[in-house]
C-alpha cells in the first residue's frame, strides 16, 4: 500500500466526524508532497507523510510497551490522530507551503535544502497542526496537549510541561523522536519505517 492511502486509510479508521474534509485539506495542503524538516530528518519532498506515518508505528508500538494492549485498544483513535496530525503545520497555511526551496546565490543548498517561508505567520507548527485539524475534526483536550506538546522540552512550550504529563504526550513526544532521531536519521529517504 502507497502511504498516502495508509494514512487515509488509518485516519478513516477512526471514524471521527470530518475526516473526510481534513484528508482532503490534507492533500489540497501538499501534506503528501512537503518534506519533513529542513535539513535533518526527511528534508526531502513527500518524507512528512512518511515522518508521520513512522510516529504512527512507533507510537502504537510504545503505548502498547507502555501502556498495555487494553489502553491502546480504548486510546487508538487518539493515537493515530495525533500520531499522524503532529506535524500538520508543517503542509503550511493559507494555501502557502511551510518549507520552501532554500536558494542560494549558487543555487539550492546542499546542507540545507529547505528553509521556513518568510511569508507566513511566525506561528509554530505545532500550534499551527492544532489550528488546522481542529477546523476539521473535533480535537480532545488531551489530543490538542499531544500535538501541541510533542517536542517537549525542544518546543515552544517547554516551561508549561512540567508536572502536567500526559501518557497521549509522552507517547506521541517519544514517537515522535524516535522516528526523526533513529528511524530515519539512518535512512533519510527511508519510507513506512525502514530504517
Amino acid at each position: 500500500m502507497d502511504i498516502k492511502k495508509e494514512i487515509e486509510t488509518t485516519l478513516r479508521q477512526t471514524k471521527r466526524e470530518g475526516i473526510e474534509d481534513l484528508l482532503k485539506y490534507m492533500d489540497e495542503a501538499g501534506f503528501y508532497t512537503s518534506p519533513a524538516s529542513t535539513k535533518y530528518h526527511g528534508a526531502a519532498a513527500g518524507q512528512l507523510a512518511v515522518h508521520s506515518l513512522n510516529v504512527c508505528n512507533a507510537a502504537i508500538d510504545l503505548a502498547t510497551a507502555w501502556c498495555g494492549e487494553n489502553w491502546v485498544d480504548n486510546n487508538i483513535n487518539s493515537i493515530v490522530i495525533c500520531a499522524l496530525l503532529h506535524d500538520l503545520g508543517k503542509a503550511g497555511q493559507f494555501n502557502k507551503p511551510y518549507y520552501v526551496d532554500n536558494v542560494l546565490k549558487t543555487g539550492q543548498s546542499k546542507a540545507q535544502p529547505f528553509k521556513v517561508n518568510d511569508e507566513l505567520m511566525t506561528l509554530d507548527h505545532e500550534l499551527v497542526s492544532v489550528i488546522e485539524a481542529s477546523k476539521y475534526i473535533a480535537l480532545t483536550e488531551d489530543e490538542q496537549r499531544a500535538i501541541a506538546w510533542h517536542n517537549g522540552l525542544y518546543g515552544l512550550f517547554k516551561y508549561q510541561i512540567a508536572g502536567k504529563e500526559t501518557p497521549l504526550y509522552m507517547i506521541i513526544h517519544f514517537a515522535d523522536m524516535w522516528a526523526s532521531r533513529v528511524m530515519e536519521s539512518e535512512n533519510k529517504e527511508t519510507t513506512g519505517g525502514e530504517a
